[in-house]
């Protein structure tokens, strides 16, 4: 009596799409992982309702005890307006400021009002609530 069936089933898997399929999502988290730049300064920011996510070229940064910082470099006051004009460089952009909570507005203001007239577009970043 002959009980052995005619189909084998092969023991094999083929890999070739599971490797397509992780290539995929490698460029996928690898491109969306550089949309945002955190700023490495310690900054208390406000909240606001909503917070969007902008691509920023420029980031000035003032901390609580009134440090400047542009793209983490830490410069003084009156030279805020030549650093920027040397990043932009004549181009339109997006000057993202980060400042802290305690910071007054009036300090807030001098620094947009510098990107501004620089023609460049100028976000405040805050955090979520």
């Amino acid at each position: 009596m002959n009980l052995k069936s005619k189909h084998k089933v092969q023991a094999t898997f083929s890999m070739s799409s599971m490797t397509d399929v992780i290539f995929l999502l490698l460029i996928f988290f690898m491109l969306t992982a550089s949309f945002i730049t955190p700023s490495g300064l310690p900054v208390n920011l406000p909240s606001s309702q909503s917070s969007e996510i902008v691509m920023q070229k420029i980031s000035v940064t003032i901390t609580k005890d009134l440090q400047y910082f542009v793209n983490n470099q830490k410069t003084s006051r009156g030279s805020v307006e030549a650093l920027l004009r040397t990043n932009l460089g004549g181009n339109e952009g997006i000057v993202v400021l980060h400042c802290d909570a305690s910071v007054p507005v009036s300090r807030l203001v001098e620094i947009a009002g510098i990107a501004t007239n620089l023609k460049a577009k100028v976000s405040i970043a805050t955090k979520p609530q």
